[in-house]
């Protein structure tokens, strides 16, 4: 999807016969795996920018579509937050050598979390962008009334409107049911290395508290919390696009030399 004369686009079958199709660029030092939103999948702006800076200075990098997204197996409405992440361990157990950062997008801000906690011998550094760890419990199901919480009890599915496509989609309520057992929020979250956590301050999706309410989770010294003004929810504007890059060579760093 992201082309590039130094890429590998393949697919990834999974041992349930499950297909993820991912791109990838090999290069030296530490990796980079990038994590899609909710709805989202590896053609968006910032997955093609990390693409094409990771293939620019020759790191290491893979994005893929979750389960139900983009060109990978699944039907959106069955996913959820366990499934997600055990794509993402997959693609780092196949797909990668030696210490990654790993990079989550709201969704993929909670599947990171996820992942680095599975993955501590390998994942060595988090950047969070409008991470949403807990979002189903929060953001969705503690803002319906109890006659939408009865609807979609009965119905096992909700209708949910959407700033970046033209129709509502659909969301099952397994996604729901599957978020409680994942919850992350309420404990503290055992992760010893450098974490970045960027959020814009008008973010109307995922309120930029949640990225502080993380960072207080956190159980590593070396977690920093950045708020853009004026940032939206998908922060992919230029100058935050060059704030991405700048906060991931940071990282680099910090886990190259610790």
């Amino acid at each position: 999807m992201i082309g590039s004369n130094n890429s590998q686009k393949n697919i990834l079958t999974r041992s349930d016969g499950a297909t993820i199709a991912y791109d990838r660029i090999k290069g030296d030092g530490p990796g980079v795996v990038f994590l899609h939103g909710l709805k989202s999948d590896r053609g968006g702006t910032k997955a093609a920018h990390l693409f094409q800076y990771c293939a620019k200075v020759g790191r290491p990098f893979v994005t893929f579509d979750m389960f139900g997204h983009g060109e990978s197996a699944g039907n959106f409405i069955d996913g959820s937050i366990s499934r997600w992440t055990d794509d993402t361990l997959d693609v780092i157990d196949t797909l990668t050598e030696g210490p990654q950062v790993l990079i989550g997008s709201s969704m993929g801000g909670w599947v990171m979390l996820q992942a680095a906690l599975a993955r501590a011998e390998c994942i060595k550094g988090l950047i969070g962008i409008a991470a949403a760890p807990d979002f189903t419990e929060t953001l969705i199901w503690e803002a319906l009334s109890p006659a939408q919480r009865d609807a979609f009890q009965a119905e096992g599915r909700l209708r949910m409107p959407s700033d970046y496509q033209e129709d509502p989609y659909d969301i099952g309520l397994t996604l729901i049911e599957n978020g409680r057992s994942n919850l992350l929020l309420n404990a503290p979250i055992p992760f010893a290395g450098p974490v970045r956590l960027l959020h814009g301050l008008v973010d109307e999706d995922v309120p930029w508290q949640v990225s502080v309410k993380t960072a207080e989770c956190l159980t590593s010294e070396d977690v920093n919390v950045t708020l853009v003004k004026e940032g939206k929810h998908n922060l992919s504007r230029p100058n935050d696009l060059d704030l991405l890059t700048k906060t991931l060579d940071a990282v680099i760093t910090k886990i190259s030399n610790p």
